[in-house]
């Protein structure tokens, strides 16, 4: 007997999860809280019940959580190309329903992945990375303030802010270090700042926000980066390729590792070198630098392995 798959989509917002159930032809909302959540996941079948949302960061923890304490797999899929999608099947206009509705065709018409299972470790340290990043972006703006401020009270007020802030940060990278105490992270942290120009930072950044590392094809592992170059050609014309999507933090967290592995690496400062002259760009160099070094990274990791 054939056991057919239903792909129920879900339109998660900051306070209210629609969701579609393409048996009944059905919406409801609920609230994104534990509650209702974890009810609705356990009145799915884990046998045939396949759920796909949009990826909306810190919003979807809830939901990942309660599916995967249910057994119930999901998969989250970009927002930009569930918008197209909807466009496609000619639905021009945008609510909640008509995208929860998009996803769940969306799911049955591409046959999605199921993700894997959220890990509590890894969790944490997005979440302290994020926080880490957040406070680091909010003392650069207090660093920016200074400089243009002469007046003695407001100097001082901005300059006790900054102190602030840098004890905030150094309680956070504590707790960081606490976290990547744990075994399993602390050998992939030691394989990562093997790897040329990937500090401590770099390699945190990799397990908070790409988990996936180690998993992936290179031009996969390119892609969510951020660092893989698109076509723009049409007819005779042969446009510039460029990078764009991906994860925003981890393409920085690269690019800042790359500026490095140039000065630290002879083999990859001969590749800089030949890609800029070639392009004619010392960034396209960078980038380009950058795409080679998630794809040593994510071999490094699938085979286990320190850099050679």
């Amino acid at each position: 007997m054939t056991i057919h798959q239903t792909f129920v989509g879900c339109d998660i917002g900051k306070e209210a999860v629609d969701i579609f159930d393409p048996r009944t032809a059905r919406f409801c909302r609920l609230s994104n809280s534990q509650a209702p959540l974890s009810a609705f996941a356990q009145r799915l079948d884990p046998a045939t019940d396949f759920v796909v949302f949009e990826a909306t960061g810190h919003c979807d923890r809830l939901l990942r959580l309660c599916l995967s304490q249910a057994g119930i797999a999901f998969a989250r899929v970009n927002p930009k190309t569930a918008r197209r999608f909807a466009e496609a099947r000619g639905r021009l206009a945008k609510t909640d329903r008509i995208d929860a509705r998009s996803l769940a065709e969306m799911g049955a018409m591409f046959g999605l992945t199921a993700e894997a299972p959220p890990c509590p470790v890894r969790e944490r340290l997005a979440a302290l990375a994020r926080r880490r990043d957040q406070l680091v972006d909010a003392r650069a703006i207090e660093r920016k303030h200074l400089a243009d401020v002469f007046e003695p009270a407001v100097r001082a007020d901005i300059e006790a802010m900054i102190a602030v802030l840098g004890e905030r940060i150094a309680s956070i990278e504590a707790e960081i270090d606490e976290q990547m105490r744990n075994g399993h992270l602390a050998q992939q942290a030691h394989r990562l700042t093997s790897a040329p120009g990937v500090g401590k930072v770099t390699a945190v950044t990799l397990l908070a926000h790409m988990p996936e590392l180690g998993s992936l094809s290179p031009k996969t592992a390119a892609s969510l980066a951020g660092l893989a170059p698109f076509n723009d050609d049409s007819g005779k014309r042969s446009g510039r390729r460029r990078i764009k999507g991906g994860r925003p933090r981890v393409r920085k967290a690269l690019y800042m590792a790359a500026l490095g592995a140039i000065k630290a690496s002879p083999h990859l400062r001969a590749f800089h070198q030949a890609v800029s002259a070639r392009t004619g760009s010392a960034k396209a160099g960078i980038i380009a630098v950058a795409r080679k070094l998630i794809t040593i990274l994510n071999a490094m990791q699938r085979d286990k392995t320190s850099f050679v």
